[in-house]
């Protein structure tokens, strides 16, 4: 296999290929999702903090 398509079925045009959407049909799902942009924004918020104040300082580390 080389990586193209067998022959089967025609290829996806690319404009047909670039359109998504993220379909979040449970209650579940839609919590986790929140929950993984807001982690990843909390993530962010505390690194940008923890470089600003010092912490993350190579000459702080060493102590």
């Amino acid at each position: 296999m080389n990586g193209r398509s067998s022959g089967n079925k025609p290829p996806i045009p690319a404009d047909e290929a670039r359109q998504g959407e993220i379909i979040l049909r449970r209650r579940w799902q839609r919590i986790m999702f929140v929950a993984g942009l807001a982690g990843f924004v909390l993530f962010i918020l505390f690194a940008g903090l923890a470089y600003a104040s010092g912490f993350l300082d190579a000459g702080v580390l060493r102590k």
